[in-house]
């Protein structure tokens, strides 16, 4: 599957906007949500696929990765996880038609966020989008050579 092309976001004063790679399990879904955002001042690459997204993050070096909860939730992810590259972007899942209480995600791959499109507000999603992308050294998987100090007192 191959990378889509790039959205430009709406023109917008200040900063350098967020950049973002919107990736879903077909082309029509990965393009609807990369304008979607786009619309929102994010700049957007959209992506078919887990193997387009793993090919083409290195070259567009996304601060948030936008992902479609169905493909998060039916490919094993730990080529994802163990990507030097895509483990250490911050993961937000959307979904058209499932709602926060219905996922089965958080729990097990440490996604940072999940917006739900239909009834979305454009203050709020960039507040999550930009709060996922500044949490600093952000890793998807987790790795057992990590040590941890305890103190009690």
């Amino acid at each position: 599957m191959t990378l889509e092309r790039q959205n430009q976001a709406v023109q917008q004063e200040g900063p350098t906007p967020l950049r973002a790679l919107c990736i879903a399990r077909h082309c029509f879904l990965s393009e609807h949500i990369a304008r979607y955002f786009a619309q929102m001042g994010i700049v957007t690459t959209n992506a078919v696929g887990l193997d387009s997204a793993m090919a083409s993050a290195g070259e567009l070096s996304p601060d948030v990765i936008i992902c479609d909860y169905d493909l998060l939730a039916t490919i094993p992810l730990e080529r994802w996880e163990h990507d030097g590259l895509l483990s250490k972007i911050p993961v937000i899942a959307v979904s058209l038609t499932r709602h926060a209480e219905e996922l089965h995600l958080f729990d097990v791959n440490g996604i940072a966020g999940f917006l739900y499109l239909p009834t979305l507000k454009q203050a709020p999603a960039l507040k999550i989008l930009h709060a996922a992308a500044a949490r600093p050294r952000y890793t998807l998987g987790f790795s057992a050579s990590t040590h941890r100090t305890i103190e009690r007192s």
